[in-house]
């Protein structure tokens, strides 16, 4: 017997949503906040620059090193080269909220 794991999830528009009805703000203002705020956090990390968000986190650049990697239907190997990716890194008290109020599965 296969058992299946219920994952939940919060997409963008029930963000939104949530945001709207906490603050009785258009839901119209409230996305346009939001797609605001994720246009200025990627042209941020595009330029070079990190952004910190105190007890929250920050979205930072990592530098993954150059690497040999296969291409297994040619059986050959290729080079990988060193590359930024955008990441985030939640801030200490954002950690220490999950692990004691989210369920491990």
């Amino acid at each position: 017997m296969v058992t299946l794991k219920l994952v939940t999830k919060m997409t963008k528009a029930d963000l939104v949503a949530k945001i709207s009805d906490k603050l009785g703000i258009e839901k119209g203002d409230v996305q346009a906040t939001v797609e605001t705020f994720m246009e200025e956090v990627k042209t941020s990390l595009e330029s070079g620059d990190n952004v910190y968000l105190r007890g929250f986190g920050s979205f930072i650049i990592k530098t993954r090193a150059e690497k040999t990697g296969r291409n297994i239907s040619k059986n050959t190997t290729i080079k990988i080269p060193a590359h930024n990716i955008p990441a985030f890194k939640p801030a200490k008290v954002f950690l220490e909220g999950v692990k004691s109020n989210v369920e491990v599965n």
